[in-house]
């Protein structure tokens, strides 16, 4: 075994029998490097990377090749998903080098003191797609350094000084955040928007759920029907297509086609967490239960198979099954006649219902194989075979049900166990804004597990946060989106429960934010804390990615804290951290999607809603009801069970008496109310 054998990180740990002497990133790799003067080669993936994979077989487990490694370099591996500050600034770092291009594997050649000189991503064993081998970069790189070596420093001390500059001066006119910016950005993601498959572009095609989330922000705020009709287009093509996954429900990473249809396959914890939020918020504005139905079957594939005993949530399932993409998920005609015998009794026409409904052919389409996805209305389906819909979906119940259980029989993919703060955060506030839009109890009580489960295993005494947990162990230094992403969950938990040490806990994460992660210039955040571990730079990113910034998450954490306790200090500081990116928001909307959310929040302002009344009573359910059916982004939500006379651990709900004696609802702007209402009437009008 090399270095890692002591890791948590399932990625780090499939590398742990390699014969590359491998590090973690840490003091010792660097101080050996040092002491004997040696380059680093510092390799970034994460467990569901398929062509992590690849190069790890053909040459990390290849004697040769590592023993060359071995030889010539310090040997550093890293998960991508444990530490992202560090393959934020190497990629940065291997764009700068390739014009734009990278992605993992990521390969980086560094000097003893971290700045890098040269990378890329992945190498092959043996020359071919018109790239080199990877013993020939070895051997290439590992000259330049002992021959070329000063060239390769001055290169090395550009390119961090450039990595360190950052690009918040690009607001020159002191422009505000208004309306009409954020119109512009809609009508450029619009233009963006496939009409006849919906999703952004051509191919590979990325679900982009901030995005989405933006667009129906879009249209709550314009009524404008096109940003609509652009999100419902791309939630029913995604859900039809291979990138959902038909029998289990959740979706895949993206799809390498412009129709959804064949996916790399592998499947992460906050796709789905935030796409089942978009997909919440769809039924809610539409009112069409394809929606909902969607959003359910994600949750309910996340609890059953996604849920750690502790209560959080698992990070990802790989590609990869007995060597083979996507084995684990496609079928043919053969296996599902064989398969659906079992149920002839109850329905005996099975395999042709599910050869109908799901496109299948005996040549495939994938490989020889069908992936399963819905290429025809079910309307139309259900024509074909002499059924109504309901009879239709009666059947398809008994056939998902019975090929389910027989897919669970496969050798699964990998599963990477680790527990991750930021993406629970994500699923968590998802899951708890759906127990408390749909009415699920156990929706709730597997939030509340979930959110006691952060809060005690992933928070320290002084509050601050670890980033990952597994086998018992929390470790490494949370990270902003930790943070932002956390008190999301938190306030969501709040607004499900009404119980107040939710709102506590997230405001004392926040007030750490404030002091930890603050930018220097009084801008926005870092992704680091100032008592984190110095790196060659100190990473700020600003553009949203597959997750949101967390700069942008807590702009609108901030907002929604400032909603709730009137604390300017809260609402300044957001407006700082969106303020500098005002110019990029419409030029590069596509980048900057939960920056843009968080803008959204800051034009339009918040709606404070507070109630006064128990929630066991059917009166005080009504006005609950009232407030949570519909889509409200910009609104945030406060209960007392009983009149407050004085001052509250939520300001919101300082001051609050009934009126009439009966449950009473407080609508506000900035601590300034309307006058209270105790009628679902009343409450509609004033919302």
């Amino acid at each position: 075994m090399n270095h890692l054998q002591h890791e948590t990180s399932p990625y780090l740990l499939q590398h742990k029998d390699n014969p590359v002497e491998w590090y973690a990133w840490g003091e010792a790799a660097f101080a050996r490097a040092k002491a004997e003067d040696k380059p680093i080669l510092l390799s970034v993936g994460y467990s569901a990377c398929h062509w992590c994979h690849v190069m790890a077989h053909e040459s990390f487990e290849h004697q040769p090749t590592a023993d060359l490694m071995n030889q010539l370099y310090i040997n550093i591996k890293v998960d991508r998903e444990e530490r992202p500050d560090v393959d934020d600034i190497y990629m940065q770092a291997v764009q700068t080098m390739n014009r734009g291009h990278g992605g993992w594997p990521m390969t980086v050649f560094m000097f003893p003191d971290g700045r890098p000189f040269y990378g890329g991503t992945y190498y092959p064993l043996e020359p071919r797609y018109g790239m080199p081998s990877f013993r020939q970069v070895l051997l290439a790189v590992h000259d330049a350094f002992v021959n070329r070596r000063a060239a390769l420093e001055e290169q090395a001390s550009n390119l961090t000084e450039a990595l360190d500059r950052t690009e918040l001066k690009l607001n020159a006119d002191n422009m505000g955040i208004s309306p009409a910016i954020l119109n512009m950005s809609a009508a450029t993601m619009r233009h963006n928007i496939d009409p006849e498959n919906g999703g952004f572009g051509t191919q590979p095609k990325f679900p982009n759920p901030m995005n989405l989330e933006f667009l129906l922000r879009d249209y709550l705020r314009t009524q404008n029907k096109e940003s609509l009709d652009a999100v419902t287009l791309t939630l029913r093509k995604m859900a039809q297509g291979g990138i959902y996954d038909q029998l289990a429900g959740g979706v895949h990473r993206y799809s390498v086609d412009a129709i959804w249809l064949v996916p790399h396959f592998e499947k992460m914890l906050y796709d789905n967490a935030q796409l089942s939020r978009v997909y919440l918020h769809a039924w809610q504005i539409t009112g069409d239960d394809f929606f909902k139905r969607i959003a359910e079957e994600i949750y309910d594939y996340i609890l059953r198979e996604m849920t750690a005993p502790e209560g959080g949530f698992y990070s990802t399932t790989d590609a990869d099954s007995e060597g083979e993409e996507g084995k684990f998920f496609v079928w043919t005609i053969a296996e599902i006649e064989d398969i659906l015998q079992a149920i002839k009794d109850d329905v005996p026409d099975a395999a042709n219902i599910a050869v109908e409904y799901w496109g299948m052919t005996n040549g495939g389409n994938f490989e020889g194989y069908n992936i399963l996805f819905v290429p025809n209305d079910p309307v139309i389906v259900a024509k074909r075979l002499g059924l109504t819909v309901d009879e239709l979906h009666a059947k398809l119940t008994l056939i998902k049900d019975r090929l389910y259980a027989a897919r669970t029989q496969r050798a699964h993919p990998g599963l990477d166990d680790k527990i991750i703060t930021s993406w629970n955060g994500l699923m968590l506030a998802s899951l708890a804004e759906a127990a408390r839009v749909l009415g699920r109890d156990d929706y709730l009580t597997a939030a509340e597990r979930a959110g006691t489960f952060l809060l005690e295993q992933m928070q320290t005494p002084e509050h601050r946060l670890y980033r990952t947990y597994k086998d018992g162990r929390a470790r490494l230094n949370g990270y902003l989106e930790d943070y932002a992403n956390l008190i999301d969950a938190l306030l969501e938990l709040y607004q499900a429960t009404f119980v107040e040490k939710w709102f506590v806990a997230a405001r004392m994460l926040a007030e750490a934010v404030m002091y930890f992660f603050a930018a220097d210039d009084g801008q926005g955040f870092y992704d680091t804390s100032h008592d984190h571990e110095k790196l060659i730079v100190r990473p700020r990113t600003l553009q949203d990615n597959a997750t949101p910034a967390g700069n942008s998450m807590m702009a609108k954490q901030l907002l929604r804290l400032a909603a709730f306790t009137g604390e300017g200090s809260y609402y300044d500081a957001a407006q700082s951290a969106l303020h500098p990116l005002i110019p990029a928001l419409h030029q590069y909307p596509q980048a900057f999607g939960e920056a843009l959310n968080a803008a959204d929040s800051l034009a339009m302002g918040m709606k404070e809603i507070a109630i006064v009344g128990n929630p066991a009573l059917a009166e005080t359910k009504a006005l609950l009801q009232t407030v949570n059916r519909a889509y409200r982004p910009n609104a945030i939500l406060a209960l007392a069970r009983e009149a407050v006379m004085g001052e509250s651990m939520i300001p919101l709900l300082s001051q609050r008496p009934l009126k009439n004696n009966q449950p009473t609802v407080y609508v506000c702007r900035d601590f300034v109310c309307a006058n209270p209402v105790n009628t679902v009437a009343e409450l509609e009008s004033l919302l």
